[in-house]
């Protein structure tokens, strides 16, 4: 029997619906796209920490880019031999404008809140050094023109031209150095800690919602009503024992652990690779005010998508900042607020191999998360300046980021893959689901549960109750957002709109 169809069952009793675990944007956005849909669900959300959104959906836990593909040359890799593909950008600009589309509902439905508060409109902008990196990104920017949803990006290597864009960046460079940018004014900087907070008060506000803090989930099985979940109190250590129809587990590190806990034959294989981050941080407004853009560049050769170097505007709480980075490490945390022992803990018979074949197969990970780690603050600030030469390192500080833990799965040529991305789990009869892994995450999450929706809550999401409240909702589906232009401009004009974009 399909979880769809236990949902529906009246005789099958349980105390929730719902449970949702992690108080971050995954949890509280499928939370109120289903009371969206079904006001009636009884639903609870438990978090360990005090508040919401402080993991990686804290503002200063990410780099707060409304991921649209825009800028993100790892979104548009180059074969060997010199091919682009861009299937994968213009799939992360649909997905984000599917999101816009949720948020730009919530703010005409006139009970959610200020769209200032969490997104502000920002250029996105790609930067190269060198003859064959300006190759690239020009046929990029050929190719990705070509398409609607890039229709308004412009290249140039003209450097009055780059000036105007970024006079932070330009300032005291070279005469004769090679370089070049593309720039797209409709890019975005999204502040997902505010986001988070705003759909939880949304939902705190709805009948049978409920939140709970300082609270842990120790215990995990199955049941006759789905799932039987033991959730401990932090401040008390009382412990107490509910049953849910479904599980979500939006928890984003510690996401893993309590997958495995769950014992689903979809879990066996998976095993987490963590990785944490940090930034070099400005709040100078002198300096600050110089720089209004979202700069990406590429990679170093044989360095993870991960380490992509971007210098950025933030908007938080209404004040500006820059940040650039990231800079990656290693710890055995699986989140910010984590314990040493999580990686050990998390190794099982049945990820074992697929672990120690990412540990033979990725030495240059392993070499370059050792360098991170050991770089000096000066390393750390001569990066920068290849970004922006006049730099005062007075001005800059380190800021901790979040953890990411990166998907490791099993693979049949190899043992076992390093996966970046995030990644949707399920179980046979839909009943639980997870989410692992990293960026793109936040910007796509309203894609995301969508698809876990369509895959949890099949027969419901084929209802023409349900049907209708998401046609309502999101007028432009996703695969028409990829290939319908007209549909695409007046859906983006009317969420930019809403969302006080323009």
């Amino acid at each position: 029997m399909l979880f769809g169809d236990v949902l529906m069952a009246q005789d099958n009793q349980a105390n929730l619906d719902i449970l949702l675990v992690g108080a971050g944007i995954m949890s509280s956005t499928l939370a109120t796209l289903l009371k969206e849909l079904d006001p009636s669900l009884r639903l609870e959300i438990v978090e360990q920490m005090e508040d919401g959104a402080m993991e990686s959906s804290n503002p200063w836990n990410n780099a707060g880019t409304g991921h649209a593909g825009l800028c993100e040359l790892n979104y548009t890799p180059q074969a060997e031999d010199g091919s682009i593909d861009i299937s994968k950008a213009i799939n992360i600009n649909a997905m984000f404008e599917e999101s816009k589309q949720f948020w730009a509902h919530l703010v005409e439905t006139g009970t959610f809140g200020d769209p200032d508060t969490f997104i502000h409109p920002v250029p996105h902008m790609s930067f190269v050094q060198g003859k064959d990196n300006i190759a690239f990104l020009q046929k990029r920017a050929e190719l990705l023109k070509a398409h609607h949803a890039f229709e308004k990006i412009e290249f140039t290597t003209d450097k009055a031209l780059m000036a105007q864009w970024l006079p932070l960046m330009m300032a005291a460079r070279s005469e004769d150095e090679e370089i070049a940018a593309t720039h797209i004014s409709n890019g975005t900087d999204v502040n997902f800690g505010a986001l988070t907070k705003q759909l939880l008060s949304y939902l705190d506000q709805q009948d049978s919602s409920t939140l709970t803090y300082k609270s842990k989930v120790v215990g995990l099985e199955r049941c006759a009503q789905g799932w039987q979940v033991n959730i401990k109190n932090l401040v008390t250590g009382q412990q107490r024992t509910i049953t849910s129809r479904f599980v979500f587990l939006g928890a984003g590190g510690a996401a893993l652990p309590l997958l495995q806990k769950s014992g689903i034959p979809e879990s066996k294989g998976y095993g987490g690779f963590p990785v944490s981050g940090q930034w070099l941080r400005c709040d100078n407004p002198a300096v600050v005010e110089q720089h209004q853009a979202k700069v990406y560049s590429l990679a170093a050769v044989g360095s993870p998508p991960m380490s992509v170097p971007h210098l950025d505007t933030r908007v938080i709480d209404g004040k500006k900042s820059l940040l650039f980075g990231p800079y990656a490490g290693f710890t055995t945390k699986f989140l910010k607020h984590g314990s040493f022992l999580d990686l050990p803990m998390s190794v099982r018979l049945s990820n074992i191999w697929p672990m120690l074949a990412v540990g033979r197969d990725n030495m240059d990970l392993t070499r370059y998360l050792i360098s991170e780690v050991r770089q000096s603050m000066e390393q750390r600030l001569d990066s920068l300046r290849r970004f922006y030469p006049q730099l005062d390192p007075a001005d800059w500080k380190l800021e901790i980021a979040g953890q990411r833990v990166q998907i490791i799965k099993k693979d049949a040529k190899k043992g076992g893959k390093l996966q970046f991305g995030t990644e949707l789990v399920t179980s046979a009869d839909g009943s639980l689901a997870a989410l692992l892994g990293a960026s793109p995450g936040a910007s796509v999450t309203v894609s995301i549960m969508l698809d876990l929706i369509k895959r949890c809550f099949p027969e419901q999401h084929k209802s023409a109750a349900w049907t209708e409240k998401l046609a309502a909702i999101f007028p432009a589906p996703l695969k028409e957002l990829e290939t319908n232009a007209e549909l695409y401009r007046n859906t983006q004009e009317r969420s930019d709109a809403l969302l006080k974009l323009r």
